[in-house]
C-alpha cells in the first residue's frame, strides 16, 4: 500500500483529499504546516506529497527544496498561483507535477496515479532505453546514444534534452520545461534555444529530420519523444 502525506492548512481540503485517496486504496497521514511535513517525512516512509504553497510557517516552495535535500519522494504541488513562471519555478526545484485550486479530488487521485506510476516506472528503467528494434538506443550509464549499433555523438546539452524526452514517451513538454531540464532554472537567454537543440539532435538521429519519428514538435508549445513509433 502506497502512503500519501497530504499537506495543507486547511483542515477541510485535507479531510476530502485524504478520504477519496483512502477510498482508492492509498495510505494517508496529514500536516497543517511546513515544518511537520518535513519532520514526518524525516522520520517515516511516505511515497509521495501533496504539498500547498500557502502553509502558515514557510512557504511551500521552501518546504519542496527542504524535502529534496531530504528525499527523492514525488511532490504534486497544490497552489490557487496560475503563472507558467510560478509553475515553472516549482518545477525547477523539485515538484513533480502541479495542480491549480479548487480542484476536483478525482483529478488528485488521477495525478498521484500518474506520478507514482512514472515514479515506479524509472526505477525500473534500464541503464540502456532502446526503441524500434534496437534502431536508437541510450545507454544512461555511459552516457551514449547509437543508432543502428554506430556511436552518435551529441553535446552535453543535446544529450540532457534526448534522454529527458526518451524516459517519458509521449509525454508532451513545454519549452520552458524543457528549459529547465536541460539548461536550468537561472538561464536568461530565450527558451527557442531548445529549437536548435531539437533540430541538431534530429540530424543525427532521424532517417529523416524532416520527417521526424522519435521527436515530435507540439506545435506553438514544445515537444514529445514518440519512440519511433510511425
Amino acid at each position: 500500500m502506497k502512503t500519501v502525506l497530504v499537506v495543507d492548512d486547511e483542515e477541510k481540503i485535507r479531510d476530502v483529499v485524504a478520504s477519496y485517496l483512502k477510498k482508492e486504496g492509498f495510505a494517508t497521514v496529514e500536516a497543517a504546516a511546513g515544518n511537520e511535513a518535513l519532520l514526518l517525512v524525516q522520520n517515516r516512509p511516505v511515497d509521495l506529497v501533496i504539498l500547498d504553497l500557502m502553509l502558515p510557517d514557510m512557504d511551500g516552495e521552501s518546504v519542496c527544496q527542504a524535502i529534496r535535500r531530504l528525499s527523492s519522494v514525488p511532490i504534486l504541488m497544490l497552489t490557487a498561483k496560475v503563472s507558467e513562471s510560478n509553475r515553472i519555478k516549482g518545477l525547477s526545484i523539485g515538484a513533480d507535477d502541479y495542480l491549480i485550486k479548487p480542484f476536483d479530488p478525482r483529478e488528485v487521485v488521477a495525478r498521484v496515479r500518474a506520478i507514482l506510476r512514472r515514479s515506479d516506472e524509472s526505477q525500473l528503467l534500464a541503464d540502456r532505453l532502446s526503441f524500434r528494434d534496437g534502431h536508437l538506443e541510450i545507454d544512461s550509464l555511459k552516457h551514449a546514444v547509437s543508432r543502428h549499433g554506430e556511436p552518435i555523438k551529441l553535446t552535453p546539452n543535446e544529450y540532457k534534452l534526448l534522454l529527458a524526452l526518451a524516459k517519458y514517451p509521449q509525454r508532451h513538454f513545454t519549452r520552458e520545461e524543457l528549459v529547465v531540464k536541460v539548461l536550468g532554472y537561472e538561464f536568461g537567454g530565450d527558451d527557442r534555444a531548445i529549437d536548435q537543440h531539437v533540430k541538431n539532435i534530429r540530424l543525427k538521429i532521424e532517417a529523416d529530420p524532416k520527417n521526424p519519428k522519435y521527436i515530435i514538435t507540439v506545435y506553438g508549445s514544445g515537444y514529445r519523444f514518440a519512440g519511433g513509433d510511425p
